[in-house]
This record gives C-alpha cells, structure tokens and sequence, in this order.
C-alpha cells in the first residue's frame, strides 16, 4: 500500500472555508515493524503565535512517537529537520521526504498565520499576545485497537475536537460553532480524517517504529523504592516511586494485607525522564500502626514478575555506618575548604 504523509492541512484550511489541499504521494517503506507488547503513538503538534520572538518563533510544529520528538519545523529555520537519528533511516527509502515535509510546513505556516487573524477578528480581539494550537495523531494499543485524535485550542483553551466515532465536530463556544458548521457541511471532511487517523497515521506509525525500533521498542525495567512523609498526629503518607522504565505503560497498586487499596490511592500522571524512560508514583495515607501491612506492586512488561516494595526501617548496624560515612564526609570537605582557602591567600599575597 502506497503510504502517504497526509499533515492535516485540509483540516486548518477549512477554518476559512477552503477546499483541501491536496499531498503528494509518499513511497514504500520497510515492512510494518512489530508491536512488542505496549501501546505506541504518532502525533504531531502546531502552534502559531501573534507576536513572536527569540525563544517563541511564529509557527513551529513538532512529531512525537511515544513522546520521543523525531522532527521540527519552524518558522525561523523554515525547514523540516530531524529531531532523533533514527528518523535519517528514511531518506534510504525516501529520497524526497525532507524536502516534501518541508514544503507542507511551509503551506501550513502560511494556513495558521490567516486562521489565527480569523480568530482575533471572530473574538473581536485587537493586538496583543494569541496563540492557536493544533493536535493530531494516533494510536494503536498492544490489543490492535486504534485511536485518533484532531483538537484544537485558542489562547490556552479548548476550541474545537473531532470525535472520530460519530464523525462529528465539539465546539466549546458560539464562534468555535461557525467553524463547526462549515466543516459539518461537507461531510467528506470528516470520512477524510476518519481515513487518515485509522489508516494513513498508524501505517506511518509502523514504518517509525520500524525505522526507531532499536530505541522506541526496547525494554527497561523499573526501579522501585518506598519513602514516608508525616501528615498530622497519627497520620502518615507512604509514597512508592517506580522509575527508569520503558516502555510507558506500568501498573502500580497499593496493598494492605493482600488487598488492593485503589479508593485510597492517589496517582500521579507517568511522567517522562531526560534520557528518554519514565517515571511515576503513587501515595496513600495510613495509620502508622499498620505500615507493615502495605506493599507496592509495580507490574511492568521488563519484568518477569511483579516488583513488590515496602517500607524498610534502617537497622542499627546501617545507622552507624550512614553515620561514619557522613561523618568522614564531612571532615573531607572541611579539609577540602581549608586547603582552598590557604592557596588563594597565598595567590593573592595575603596574611598566612
């Protein structure tokens, strides 16, 4: 199947009631890649902004593969670059990629800047600072069931969001509505994102993996440690932290005697990591009397078995040791100090 780089273009331009245009066709790539055993995601983000400067270019659109960024554009450069090196690996199968994608940016940039003057004038805004956002992509989950998103947002909120089940538009206000009623009026507008999210998108997903795989599929197991904090008289919070993992998906629970403890568990969203792994905690609030009873179980596909953690109290012996160190520790950097200290008075001439 002819595979083809389709970047929504159709979709920005219809906020001034614009036919689509139309793409060139991409080539053929590698066989699809195999999943592993997690979910994986293609999304592309756009953003263009009223008053640009140094740090916050006009228009700038990012892709991300599992939250790895792997290419950019934007308007200072004006031109498609890579953003991981697995992403070079195209140009064997796609001569003409850059160059394509560069050029769809490039009428992208030019769809944004008139849609976000649109906007101003339909909010009646004048000058001043006004950002316009666009998210699209999609995913395929490890039990071969696939999602699509398209939303977009207008200074910091919510505009309008295609449900690709009903094949309808969400508008947030009267103005996001009158985009809403164009796009309704043609309904071929929406067979056409329906198409690309559950076709196009995830193919190219697949040749990214394929391309990535040495990176995007491996597998690193989580570390897992337990601390506590105090919160009032008779009160204290355990928090279990899994991090170093990858891929992203994980399951953590809290467990009291065996039980899971999912109505008094708070959760913090997976987060990821500088090097490209991930990490995530989750607390609970006991009676000090009954934390022996509490374990983390952390599941994750880079394990072979279930990561159980608890709370473990430093025996004596390991006190006195923490202790020694930190004491020898201490006396180095002191010693440390004292030796800067006379080289730079006899630098500068001073009194010994």
């Amino acid at each position: 199947m002819a595979l083809r780089l389709w970047l929504a273009v159709a979709g920005v331009a219809l906020l001034l009631g614009a036919p689509g245009l139309a793409l060139p066709p991409g080539t053929e790539g590698p066989p699809p890649a195999a999943l592993g055993s997690s979910s994986h995601s293609l999304r592309y983000f756009c953003t263009a902004v009223s008053e640009p400067s140094q740090q916050l270019p006009h228009f700038i659109t990012v892709g991300y593969v599992d939250d790895q960024p792997f290419t950019e554009y934007d308007s200072i450069t004006r031109r498609r670059q890579p953003r991981a090196p697995w992403i070079k690996k195209v140009e064997e199968d796609d001569p003409r990629y850059w160059d394509r994608n560069t050029q769809i940016a490039q009428n992208n940039e030019q769809v944004f800047r008139r849609n976000l003057e649109i906007l101003r004038n339909r909010y009646n805004q004048s000058g001043g600072f006004h950002i316009l956002q666009y998210m699209y992509g999609c995913e395929l989950r490890k039990d071969g069931s696939k999602r699509g998103h398209f939303q977009h947002a207008y200074n910091g909120r919510d505009f309008l969001r295609f449900d690709i089940e009903t094949l309808t538009w969400m508008a947030v206000d009267p103005t996001a509505q009158i985009t809403q009623r164009k796009w309704e009026a043609e309904p071929a507008v929406a067979q056409r994102k329906k198409a690309y999210l559950e076709e196009e998108c995830i193919a190219w997903l697949r040749r990214y993996l394929d391309y990535g795989k040495e990176t995007l599929l491996r597998t690193e197991a989580p570390l897992g440690k337990v601390t506590r904090t105090f919160v009032s008289k008779g009160r204290e919070m355990l928090v279990c932290q899994a991090h170093g993992f990858y891929p992203k998906e994980i399951e953590a629970t809290w467990r009291k005697g065996g039980e899971i403890m999912e109505q008094d568990t708070f959760r913090r969203s997976v987060a990821p990591n500088a090097d490209g792994t991930y990490h995530a905690w989750l607390s609970i609030e006991i009676n000090p009397e009954d934390r022996d009873l509490y374990r983390c179980h952390i599941d994750h596909t880079g394990l072979t078995e279930p990561l159980v953690v608890a709370w473990e109290v430093l025996s004596d012996n390991v006190r006195h040791i923490v202790g020694i160190v930190f004491g020898v520790l201490a006396a180095l950097l002191l010693m440390a100090a004292g030796i800067i200290f006379f080289l730079r008075c006899k630098q500068q001439g001073g009194p010994l």
